[in-house]
């Protein structure tokens, strides 16, 4: 098919586009090919490579990837030393100086390169391989967040291990495995903590700063309706993200049980990305209306001193445009504020995508039921995984945190983890 494309090319340009300088160019001998009789490929290890000159871009076949690259583009991204600094891994060259009509006055492609030569004779070198990572359609192929979507009986077939405290905070070993369940699954479990606020705070500053908020930076709380918030009561709690009412809702959220004395009080966790992903295969027009509809959502707190009102606005799924890839879902029945930021002719369709994705997370196969102890933390992606709690009896005390998600993913990423 490329091969049909190519003598299409040569034959008549597609429109807009320019005859090409050097047409096209074996990259096993560098010679520029006048009207080639077939399909030349490179070396038998390395992908096959063609180009071709437009108006305003260079069109790049590498392997399996036909990229598109702007001419500003491919200047703005020049790696050289007086373009970019190695060491601070910081762009040097000021974007705004570019000219926006710029064009290459020479274009060349070796074994594993391109070069581009500019009109004041500046030269930029591409590796193809950074070039296939880096452009928009080598984005489109890639998955930013490597997940395992679970039900509550792939989650337990799974077998994921808990690590131990121990482990967790004085060996790599034990933090890269516990960070890789994490950024798998979206929830991870440390045993043998110390029940106590203060080493549940070590435990949680292992992976990142702790992220202060309205209701303190350690939080610490039973039923005693201290903060006007359903949580502080005995109450059962539907599935639901937390702080949705924030611009960023938090990233991280740990739980710890410190004590209970009665019934009840299991944690329930669902994960809202496999719930989203049946959506998206039943009814996609539901999914893309998730993700495009913004919506409000409110805390509003007057008890003894605390006095907050809050407001976060955002799409209940939330995806990166270039690949579709969901990347967080904001649920929370409990705070959603009026609905006055959809029209008419779109509020009932919300409704209905609403509904889907509702009936999705409630189906009893994605509930997985865990009961929390003294001793054992568990960490919960808030930014996928949605928590509740059945009602309980007697004294039960928590305590916990948010981490700030950036310094999480940091520390995986040290680690040698694709977060």
């Amino acid at each position: 098919m490329w091969c049909r494309r190519l003598a299409w090319l040569l034959r008549g340009q597609q429109r807009g586009s320019t005859r090409c300088r050097w047409p096209w160019l074996s990259r096993d001998t560098g010679t520029i090919l006048a009207v080639p009789a077939r399909c030349r490929p490179t070396a038998p290890e390395s992908p096959w490579c063609a180009w071709q000159l437009h108006r305003d871009h260079l069109e790049l076949r590498y392997g399996n990837t036909l990229m598109r690259l702007d001419f500003v583009w491919l200047r703005d991204h020049c790696r050289s030393a007086s373009c970019y600094n190695a060491k601070t891994n910081q762009r040097s060259l000021d974007t705004a100086s570019v000219d926006l009509a710029i064009r290459p006055q020479a274009v060349r492609v070796d074994e594993t390169t391109l070069f581009l030569t500019w009109p004041d004779g500046h030269v930029t070198r591409y590796g193809l391989e950074w070039l296939v990572k880096n452009s928009y359609e080598g984005q489109k192929q890639q998955v930013m967040h490597p997940r395992i979507l679970w039900n509550a009986e792939i989650y337990r077939q799974a077998q994921v291990p808990s690590v131990d405290c121990r482990s967790f905070l004085e060996t790599d070993e034990g933090l890269k495995e516990f960070l890789q369940n994490f950024l798998l699954y979206g929830i991870a479990f440390v045993e043998n903590v110390t029940p106590t606020k203060e080493d549940t705070a070590i435990l949680a500053e292992r992976i990142s700063i702790i992220r202060e908020t309205i209701y303190g930076r350690m939080w610490y709380f039973t039923s005693d309706f201290s903060r006007g918030d359903t949580a502080y009561t005995k109450l059962a709690l539907d599935r639901h993200t937390d702080t949705t009412y924030f611009q960023e809702p938090c990233g991280i959220q740990v739980f710890h049980c410190l004590k209970h004395e009665g019934t009840g009080g299991r944690t329930l966790l669902v994960d809202g990305f496999h719930a989203a992903e049946q959506v998206l295969r039943r009814a996609p027009e539901h999914f893309q209306l998730l993700t495009k509809v913004p919506l409000k959502h409110e805390y509003v707190e007057n008890v003894g001193g605390c006095h907050n009102h809050m407001i976060g606005v955002g799409p209940v799924l939330n995806v990166y445009p270039w690949n579709n890839e969901l990347y967080l879902i904001r649920y929370n029945n409990y705070d959603r504020a009026v609905i006055n930021t959809v029209p008419h002719d779109v509020v009932r369709r919300w409704y209905h995508a609403h509904r889907a994705l509702t009936t999705e997370l409630r189906r009893p196969d994605n509930e997985l039921w865990v009961k929390l102890k003294p001793g054992k933390a568990l960490f919960v992606d808030n930014w996928r995984v949605l928590h509740g709690r059945e009602a309980f009896t007697g004294y039960r005390q928590l305590c916990g945190c948010y981490l700030t998600r950036d310094d999480v993913l940091n520390t995986a990423r040290l680690l040698g983890l694709q977060a």
